[in-house]
């Protein structure tokens, strides 16, 4: 297998399902840095401050800083601010969309926003759901950080920011604009930071649908692991396959 110069890896699921460690991953990761490559944490979860998955990954036995971690609320935060100047949001999310809007300035309000900006919220209530339908309606522009139905837990899967993001596409008659993977920026990010070649990148991930096409379609090589969302027996049904197929980060082999 390939070295690179960048491993860009994805957090649920592929370095731990929620409160356990994927001690397969973490011992990866300490081999890349102990081989003098760049780890990158590019993750969906829009819950979370950089900061705070930071804490988890050093929990975990994963050092990183903190420049190292890419996240959806980072991304949407950004787009928002190129794309709508100026605009004051309605947000659905926690504490990591909460601090990537601070990080971008943008002005945050709960009444007649020209952005409805959703990520997860652990704590949706029937009231949010129904203020941020309305302000779509009334012509607010609909952004979302994430697409994954669903996320892996110690427990099992559980709801995800998309299935919430698709529950209000069905009420509003909207579509969301969706900033994370499998949409590029971050990964554009990655490369600007870094200034690498396409070819020293690689995207791991155990979703198909967001970590290894955000890969395919950046035009990287991806790896994908049979450690969280996609069964391996769904992968191998995909038309277009990941450069590599692993049971787990320990079948690496460079």
């Amino acid at each position: 297998m390939k070295s690179y110069k960048a491993y860009c890896l994805d957090l649920d699921g592929t370095m731990y399902r929620g409160r356990e460690p994927i001690q397969e991953a973490v011992d990866f990761v300490s081999r890349c840095q102990a081989q003098g490559a760049e780890t990158y944490f590019v993750t969906n979860n829009a819950a979370y401050t950089r900061a705070a998955q930071q804490q988890k990954l050093a929990d975990f036995g994963v050092q990183t800083d903190i420049e190292y971690i890419m996240n959806s609320p980072m991304a949407l935060a950004r787009y928002c601010k190129q794309q709508y100047p100026g605009a004051r949001v309605m947000m659905i999310g926690e504490e990591g969309l909460e601090e990537a809007l601070a990080a971008e300035q943008i002005t945050v309000t709960t009444t007649n926003p020209d952005v409805v900006m959703m990520g997860l919220d652990r704590q949706i209530t029937y009231s949010k759901l129904s203020e941020a339908c309305l302000a779509i309606r009334n012509g607010a522009h609909f952004l979302g950080t994430n697409p994954d139905q669903r996320f892996p837990t110690e427990r099992g899967l559980v709801p995800g920011n998309g299935s919430f993001l698709q529950l209000m596409e069905a009420a509003t008659e909207t579509k969301p604009i969706i900033v994370g993977k499998p949409e590029p920026y971050m990964l554009q990010f990655i490369q600007q930071q870094g200034n690498y070649a396409k070819e020293d990148m690689v995207m791991i991930g155990d979703n198909y649908d967001t970590d290894i096409l955000v890969g395919i379609r950046y035009g990287i090589d991806t790896a994908y692991v049979a450690t969280g969302v996609t069964p391996v027996e769904e992968l191998l049904q995909m038309e277009i396959q990941p450069t590599y197929v692993l049971s787990t980060l320990a079948d690496w082999r460079k």
